[in-house]
């Protein structure tokens, strides 16, 4: 029996319709499974502005299958392709980096005291760099990782967690292509998608799909009465690059994850439930509890400027900046992409929770508002 109602379904739709009649965003889809099973899967709204004409609403609908960018919920899916590996006794979480990635650091360097779980808490102390800058290069694989051999810790590894937005990706996918032999993009797909039946999501596009991806829309911030120096910065700015086909098809493992809100609940459904679902296993038990358990939190992110909690490769629960609604149990873990989406699981109430949209609003208040709302309002309904 499920322990959502009709009754619980309809005025949940209602919120997310709400929504979209309101003008926070052109289209959206929400999904949450319970117990394993999908109880919701929400999605209205089009896929967004012609990219012709900036005041022209294109007039495909958002549907279920409708593809978004998912920015940083990205980081999980890359995550887990590395915890595979551990599974598979390919590599351990404290090994140093440079015992499978030997150009990373050079010897006795403090660089080259980073480990593998340093990398997935976002404690490398190598959050950002030019690379961030040069989105002409993100396409280009080893230009990349040249300049990340390059890089020096801004801060001494170890000590502060700071956010590595774009950086966490490509460490964590050359990791998984030293260690394995094939391309985070493939090792992730059979590892993660194809398992969980995720048809509809990757890292990027491969060159025999379409582009038909949701338009992304940059709002301006609300009005406010003081300037919070938190968050990525312009997020308007970096959601019209995000638009960019040549984007979409680079393989942007932080960043540029290409899916639909029912697959991220479906992955989230499967690690609450301890890395299985429907009698398949994507980790094992013990790998699901070493990404999930606070390995790193500080009250100010020396990325972020906020408070941050930091599972291997998730963000985790507790604070008042977490994207996961509101009082959040500090079991829940997660992750939220610039501004846009969110994907979350309670793996003690057996819930998963995911909300993509095509508005990227100002993340530090405005997209929290817009997703605990939602989050908030399925977790009363369970607790009814």
């Amino acid at each position: 029996m499920s322990r959502l109602s009709e009754g619980d379904r309809q005025r949940i739709g209602e919120l997310f319709d709400r929504q979209l009649e309101v003008g926070l965003h052109h289209g959206a889809q929400c999904a949450v499974y319970v117990d394993g099973r999908l109880e919701i899967d929400l999605a209205g709204g089009v896929m967004g502005l012609n990219k012709d004409d900036a005041c022209d609403v294109d007039v495909e609908p958002t549907t279920p299958e409708t593809r978004h960018v998912l920015f940083s919920c990205t980081k999980p899916y890359a995550a887990t392709a590395l915890h595979a590996l551990v599974d598979d006794g390919e590599l351990e979480y404290d090994d140093p980096v440079v015992d499978h990635w030997p150009s990373f650091a050079e010897e006795g360097s403090a660089k080259a005291t980073i480990t593998v779980r340093q990398i997935l808490s976002h404690t490398a102390g190598l959050p950002y760099g030019e690379i961030d800058q040069r989105p002409d290069l993100w396409g280009d694989w080893d230009a990349v990782i040249e300049m990340l051999e390059e890089m020096e810790p801004i801060f001494t590894p170890g000590t502060q967690p700071a956010y590595h937005s774009l950086t966490f990706g490509w460490l964590v996918g050359e990791l998984v292509r030293r260690v394995s032999g094939r391309p985070i993009e493939a090792v992730a797909a059979d590892r993660v998608f194809e398992p969980l039946e995720m048809d509809d999501t990757g890292i990027g596009l491969r060159d025999d799909e379409d582009d038909p991806v949701a338009t992304l829309t940059g709002f301006a911030p609300f009005d406010s009465c003081r300037e919070l120096e938190e968050g990525l910065g312009n997020h308007a700015e970096v959601a019209e690059s995000f638009n960019d086909e040549a984007i979409h098809r680079s393989v942007i493992p932080a960043a540029n994850g290409i899916g639909t809100a029912r697959d991220m609940a479906r992955f989230y459904a499967c690690l609450a439930n301890g890395g299985e679902l429907d009698g398949t296993r994507v980790l094992e038990p013990d790998s699901v509890e070493a990404m999930t358990t606070l390995w790193a939190a500080t009250d100010e992110d020396g990325t972020l400027h906020r408070p941050s909690r930091y599972g291997l490769g998730v963000w985790k629960g507790g604070t008042s900046a977490d994207p996961f609604g509101s009082l959040t149990p500090s079991r829940v873990f997660g992750h939220a992409g610039l501004g846009s989406s969110v994907g979350w699981a309670d793996p003690e109430r057996n819930v998963a929770f995911s909300y993509v949209t095509n508005g990227v609003r100002e993340e530090t208040y405005e997209h929290i508002t817009r997703v605990s709302t939602l989050a908030d309002a399925v977790r009363l309904a369970l607790e009814q």
